[in-house]
């Protein structure tokens, strides 16, 4: 008889005769409709990548804005094993900041758009300090030209927001104490 008989027989027959119903269910025996899956233990976020029309228009964008440090990007003139190693960037850039990493993919269509009422992402939001620093934020884009919404003092919720948009369209904020 073959070796992985007996153990596909056992399988099929758990069920039928009990050996599911025990205190610690056996590997194999399908869940109970009370048995609840434990939750993933995710202790933060590891990286957002957003998806952009021009690598070059989206790069200036957040170097100017943020000057996050750039974790991953493909060097010039790359040879081969390097170019499959970094196949992931896409042509992109994966910056490094805090604790997590943003990366930017360039694989969007030319007339696409970003629209935070379809699925997926509704906006991205960035943590600053201090309340003074969301008034900074708001004096940076004012140098550099970048339309955004007045700062905004949420109250009992205990932060101030900077709203605005990346080339793409892409809602970003500035969220900081409001005191």
């Amino acid at each position: 008889m073959f070796p992985w008989f007996s153990v596909v027989i056992a399988h099929m027959h758990r069920s039928e005769y009990g050996l599911c119903a025990s205190a610690a269910r056996p590997s194999g025996c399908p869940r109970t409709e009370s048995e609840q899956p434990v939750p993933i233990a995710a202790t933060d976020y590891n990286h957002v990548r957003l998806t952009v029309r021009d690598i070059d228009v989206s790069r200036k964008f957040y170097d100017d804005v943020f000057g996050f440090e750039v974790a991953f990007e493909l060097p010039p003139n790359p040879d081969a094993e390097t170019r499959e190693a970094l196949g992931f960037l896409f042509g992109g850039v994966i910056y490094k900041f805090g604790g997590g990493l943003l990366g930017l993919r360039p694989v969007a269509p030319a007339g696409d758009t970003f629209a935070e009422d379809s699925v997926g992402l509704d906006h991205l939001s960035f943590t600053v300090a201090s309340l003074q620093d969301v008034h900074d934020a708001a004096a940076v884009l004012d140098e550099l030209g970048i339309e955004h919404e007045p700062v905004k003092d949420l109250g009992d919720a205990g932060m101030a927001i900077l709203e605005f948009r990346d080339p793409d369209n892409i809602a970003l904020e500035i969220a900081g104490p409001n005191s």
